[in-house]
């Protein structure tokens, strides 16, 4: 049984039950839109965002559920999609989880009204439904992506991103979304503030701790048995090079720095910067700030009783920190 089964058990008639329901919510009159919309159900990934809404619903409820936990689950998938599909543009992406992206087959002008829509339709979706408390938390979601991606591009210029600046940046690129999924799960079946504040914090914690696998990623050997230091040739400044940054004489800062800048596109010159990162510390570093946010979750995590709910969530944890990809 795949990990993904495995953690869906305790929730696979309402995880069955949402494919219809957010197909609903992205129906439309414009045919153009519907056989974009279709596409993207079709190339759906994981659903880990959703699983994590209906898991947290039950454990914070000792099982319970109804139809606002349904919408805030497909307002966070409405949202995210609109955020990848906006991505794909951005970065001038052709593939997006081995298919085509929207804006290689219909473009990027149709791509940038189609992410509007499925924002707008995710707002809508909480609004038509009073879900003021469900809309509130999105939105504060959906301010701090923007703020995130700004605020490393304008670092990104200058390659002086410090350890403090790293974590706000995915604290709000990656973590805000998963601290809404969580922060939504708890107020659908109507936690108070600060069983919700809880939940966010313990999703906020999962997520940053799923980032920094994501940015070792790219200095390890587990993914394709090699590293493949594409965050170098991007200039990305990751924890593992902030670390080594911070940590080593002037001399290496210099010539670090000017490998990323000047050097990233020849190979043999980031293999050698991957070395440098491995030989001092940077690998091993961010590896315990991963496992310090797993159990800054996982502490939260145990303020609640041992339920099928709590397991696969446990689960879940563990999967975002081992996953080989």
């Amino acid at each position: 049984m795949k990990i993904t089964e495995h953690i869906q058990q305790p929730i696979y008639k309402e995880m069955a039950a949402f494919e219809d329901k957010f197909k609903e919510a992205m129906a439309t009159k414009v045919p153009l839109l519907n056989r974009i919309t279709h596409y993207i159900v079709r190339r759906k990934g994981k659903q880990m965002r959703p699983m994590f809404v209906f898991l947290v619903a039950k454990m914070v409820s000792n099982g319970n559920f109804n139809e606002r936990t349904y919408r805030g689950a497909a307002v966070i998938e409405l949202i995210h999609t609109a955020t990848l599909v906006h991505d794909d543009v951005v970065d001038d992406s052709n593939k997006r989880r081995g298919f085509f992206s929207i804006n290689a087959l219909w473009k990027n002008k149709i791509a940038v009204l189609v992410g509007d829509f499925l924002l707008s339709k995710g707002l809508l979706l909480s609004i038509d439904n009073d879900d003021f408390d469900i809309l509130k938390l999105i939105s504060i979601a959906v301010r701090e992506m923007s703020e995130g991606e700004l605020l490393q591009i304008e670092k990104a210029r200058r390659l002086d991103i410090t350890e403090d600046v790293y974590f706000e940046i995915i604290r709000q690129k990656t973590a805000t979304l998963i601290a809404a999924c969580c922060g939504i799960g708890a107020a659908s079946v109507g936690a108070n503030k600060e069983e919700v504040d809880k939940m966010r914090l313990f999703g906020e914690y999962i997520g940053i701790a799923f980032q920094i696998k994501d940015d070792l990623f790219d200095y390890s050997e587990e993914q394709i048995g090699k590293p493949t230091g594409i965050d170098i040739k991007e200039q990305k400044m990751t924890l593992p090079l902030i670390h080594t940054l911070n940590n080593c004489s002037d001399k290496d800062r210099k010539w670090l720095i000017n490998s990323v800048k000047n050097h990233n596109t020849n190979k043999k010159r980031v293999k050698e910067v991957i070395q440098f990162v491995k030989d001092n510390n940077g690998l091993a570093y961010t590896t315990k700030k991963m496992h310090d946010y797993k159990n800054k979750a996982l502490d939260i995590l145990n303020t609640y009783p041992d339920s099928e709910y709590k397991e696969s969530l446990l689960t879940m944890i563990d999967y975002v920190v081992e996953r080989k990809k």
